[in-house]
């Protein structure tokens, strides 16, 4: 780890080896650490609150950026859609969240269709299309899926589990890799990651799923092992994917909202795939 200190006034922020500004990134990470912490101890259903807003704003980053590059997506049915994901899960669960992919599917086909008015023919409908369902898909469902880790007597600790386990995949991945990383797992998509980091990431994340199902939950170790490995492979890749989109947009950033981390996005890519995870352990194995 780079622990040289800052340049002189007015010179670029220093990074470390990993390219993160750690002065910038830690604070702001504590900081929604915070965030989830404060709202799963005091009412566990604020966790409903605090994962509508991510959800929301992840998107309007997502939607800017697919903006810039020239895709027409319909900001509005994409939002209206996320949020009713979401919030019918409260009620309903996945019965509920799924319902509501379903009908706003149909709403963005119709949507799109018609955005042109009756007379004149859409332009790049397949695409605008299909680019929506992806970040319905991509941004949404597993949105809704962390939201219904909640949902149940035990709720409040799922959720600091899963975060808990994102937390030590990416602490596990970013000390390996800046210390020992020689060999890039995907040079072609994110030549920083490497098979040392993703080492560390799963050395950390079976301890962490270990630690927690033992101290937190007193559920079956193996379980939590098997969870911190599930959590790896899911925030690994999830962090391959939005670095293939990021490559194909020809950004380096989702967005600047998070002062060293760039976007909500950029931390949210490897913690909606986990969430997926965690709430398939939660629903079918504890």
């Amino acid at each position: 780890m780079d622990l040289a200190p800052a340049g002189p006034p007015g010179s670029p922020p220093k990074q470390s080896r990993a390219g993160r500004d750690l002065t910038r990134a830690i604070p702001v990470g504590v900081f929604l650490g915070a965030v989830v912490a404060i709202s799963v101890a005091w009412n566990s259903r604020l966790w409903y609150v605090v994962a509508a807003v991510a959800v929301s704003l992840a998107l309007w980053e997502v939607f800017k950026r697919l903006r810039q590059a020239k895709f027409r997506l319909p900001f509005i049915p994409l939002l209206v859609a996320s949020q009713a994901m979401i919030w019918l899960a409260w009620p309903l669960g996945a019965t509920g969240a799924f319902a509501a992919f379903a009908v706003s599917v149909v709403v963005i086909l119709v949507w799109r269709l018609f955005i042109r008015g009756l007379h004149e023919p859409p332009k790049n409908y397949l695409r605008d299309v299909s680019a929506s369902i992806f970040v319905l898909a991509w941004i949404a469902i597993p949105g809704a899926c962390g939201a219904m880790l909640v949902n149940g007597e035990h709720g409040g600790k799922y959720v600091v589990t899963l975060i808990a386990l994102v937390v030590c995949s990416d602490v596990g991945g970013y000390a390996a890799g800046v210390l020992f990383g020689k060999h890039p797992m995907a040079p072609a998509i994110s030549p920083k990651k490497s098979w040392e980091g993703f080492a560390g990431s799963m050395v950390f994340g079976v301890a962490g799923g270990v630690l927690v199902f033992w101290l937190l939950l007193e559920e079956n170790l193996w379980i939590g092992g098997l969870l911190g490995v599930a959590t790896v492979l899911a925030a690994s890749l999830g962090d391959l994917v939005e670095s293939q989109v990021k490559r194909d947009l020809g950004i380096k950033d989702m967005g600047t909202l998070l002062p060293g981390h760039g976007g909500l996005m950029d931390r949210l890519d490897s913690v909606l795939p986990a969430a997926v995870m965690a709430w398939v352990f939660v629903h079918y194995l504890i």
